[in-house]
């Protein structure tokens, strides 16, 4: 038996706020109608997957989340996506870049959901590659 990744869901306090971060960040399209979860998603309907599914509760976050995204930029370096996502409401929680050109950024979204960017392909091996969002435990 196999599953496929239907959603990346997240909780916070105010979901179209935040689904509007993610989608400025991705690049991907915001859904909504007059429920209270919010999808992000690169079409409607969606077509590949994951999506990110943004789903309002009223406690607020406590603690370091057990598992983030990995983002890699596919059309900027590393450091523009960085400077990106401050841009739009960020915060760098951590600096993990290396004098040779390596390493990631740590940071947190709006509402203090951890993430890391990536180098792109192009600054890890001259170009090519997929685009990758991964999970990391």
């Amino acid at each position: 038996m196999t599953v496929s990744l239907h959603n990346i869901t997240v909780d916070c306090a105010d979901a179209r706020s935040l689904a509007s971060f993610w989608s400025a960040l991705t690049g991907w399209n915001l859904y909504y109608d007059d429920d209270p979860e919010v999808l992000v998603a690169p079409t409607y309907p969606p077509q590949s997957f994951p999506t990110m599914l943004f789903i309002p509760v009223p406690e607020g976050k406590t603690a370091k989340n057990r598992m983030h995204l990995d983002l890699q930029p596919t059309d900027c370096t590393r450091d523009e996506q960085v400077e990106r996502a401050v841009a739009l409401g960020a915060t760098v929680t951590g600096d993990h870049r290396k004098e040779d050109g390596s390493g990631w950024v740590t940071l947190t979204d709006p509402e203090g959901n951890e993430f890391c960017i990536e180098r792109s392909p192009a600054e890890r091996d001259g170009g090519g590659g997929p685009r990758q969002i991964r999970l990391t435990l």
